[in-house]
């Protein structure tokens, strides 16, 4: 018997469905803080381990997620409290279920003022401002628009509010329909843009640093920043693939699109390192600038070579593709909640809880002016000089986003049944599913446990 949601909402197919987790998985993670992370943290033995940490630990994580998600056939929370009932455990197992949209939901917030620096830098690149720049010229355009709340609360309210009006339209009319036009532009931009790349920039020095095997530069402070680059960038443990789990038709294979999901997204952030650094070398750049490589060292480069100005927007357009079909899968899980626990109708879930992501987003639109110098938890020395924005980022990356993913594993391998995951899945009680057990119950949890002690101390 097919099972479907309370609101008989549900993905018209697989295809569908991988469109969506994919659009889900790549976002700002791929396109903008993998290179940079790639780059501060040593190139090729970060990417190794990175490629490692998707299959061991993301992997298992999306396979849970998205088990629970189909059982439930409800938000992530109630969906967790179904599952830990369905297997003979208390319905209060539900809170965990809680996290993640928690976590997204915040994510969301800050995710979309800097969605609109991307939509921002549009309009910049195709007018020429970074055409012939210098580094200084290029950092003033962005220092001026961090400089102006106006202005962000501008691109904010923009990029909020395409959020609003897609998830409002439901799965097939607005989530679907937007991730099929979207998702296969996003694939040929990015064919385009690594074309480019490897022609006017220096294509030898890039493939050597992502991927020239240097074993000795493998620390533990690069296995812990390639579990979380790992983690962020495929969206696991914010609750998006649970919801978007809950509309999967029945005849999916889980193990077969999560695989598919992780493979494209892993994809999607090499190409977006080859279309980074072969510009970065070419141009005698810092590989390990950090977040402003998009925003500054990027728009210096694209500068200085030729059809600089259109490829530059070319590639701002895809980036607001990646961030445009993240951000709708942050806001899902909080308006399909909204639906079950106050019946409301879609379109005023959408609007409410966009709204109020909205307005907490103003706080990191003035943490980069007005409220700089506002640290409020300076008396404590990991807090210290950081903004509210910062506070924000930390509290949601390095515990609530790796505290949901540690639970969520630890209860899909311990609290539930053999008997129950393996009839989700369709898997025999053989070296698969054993493998994927011992993924959810030891090795998940261990290396996303790490990476949350790590990052408080």
């Amino acid at each position: 018997m097919t099972m479907v949601t309370p609101s008989g909402e549900q993905w018209s197919s697989r295809f569908a469905f991988i469109l969506a987790a994919v659009g889900a998985a790549v976002g700002l993670g791929n396109v903008w803080k993998f290179p940079y992370t790639t780059g501060s943290s040593g190139g090729s033995a970060f990417v190794l381990v990175y490629l490692l940490a998707v299959m061991l630990v993301a992997l298992p994580i999306l396979i849970v997620e998205l088990t629970i998600g189909r059982k439930g056939r409800c938000s992530p929370p109630e969906s967790v409290a179904l599952v830990a009932e369905r297997n003979g455990r208390s319905r209060r197992w539900g809170w965990i279920g809680w996290l993640g949209p928690l976590a997204a939901f915040l994510v969301l917030s800050f995710y979309s003022v800097i969605g609109g620096w991307v939509m921002a830098y549009v309009p910049k690149s195709m007018s020429g401002a970074f055409a012939a720049a210098d580094a200084d010229a290029v950092g003033a355009v962005f220092g001026s628009m961090l400089s102006q709340p106006l202005t962000m609360l501008l691109w904010h309210t923009v990029f909020m509010a395409l959020t609003v009006i897609i998830v409002s339209a439901g799965v097939r009319k607005g989530l679907e329909r937007v991730v099929d036009m979207l998702m296969p532009a996003l694939v040929l931009m990015l064919f385009v843009l690594v074309g480019y790349a490897l022609y006017a920039g220096d294509a030898a020095s890039a493939f050597r640093f992502m991927f020239s095997a240097d074993f000795s530069a493998i620390t533990p402070e690069v296995v812990l920043a390639a579990v979380g680059q790992a983690l962020f960038s495929t969206a696991v443990g914010a609750g998006a693939m649970m919801a978007y789990g809950a509309y999967l038709p029945q005849s999916v294979s889980i193990p077969r699109v999560s695989l598919i999901v992780v493979l494209a997204d892993t994809f999607v952030a090499l190409m977006a390192g080859l279309i980074v650094f072969p510009l970065v070398f070419a141009n005698g750049l810092d590989p390990a600038e950090g977040p402003g490589l998009v925003f500054v060292s990027l728009p210096l480069a694209f500068g200085h070579m030729p059809a600089g100005s259109f490829f530059a927007s070319f590639f701002f357009v895809l980036l607001f593709f990646a961030a445009i079909t993240s951000s709708i899968s942050m806001l899902e899980p909080i308006v399909a909640w909204a639906r079950e626990r106050f019946a409301m109708q879609r379109k005023m879930s959408a609007l409410i809880a966009g709204g109020l992501a909205w307005g907490i987003g103003l706080l990191t639109i003035l943490s980069f002016n007005v409220w700089s110098d506002v640290h409020p938890l300076d008396r404590f020395a990991t807090f210290s000089g950081k903004t509210i924005f910062d506070l924000l980022d930390y509290f949601v990356s390095n515990m609530l986003l790796p505290l949901s993913a540690m639970l969520l594993a630890l209860f899909a391998g311990w609290m539930m049944s053999g008997a129950s995951v393996r009839e989700e899945l369709g898997l025999r009680d053989g070296p698969v599913f054993r493998l994927w057990q011992w993924s959810a119950r030891v090795v998940a949890p261990l290396a996303v446990a790490l990476v949350f002690v790590t990052n408080l101390a």
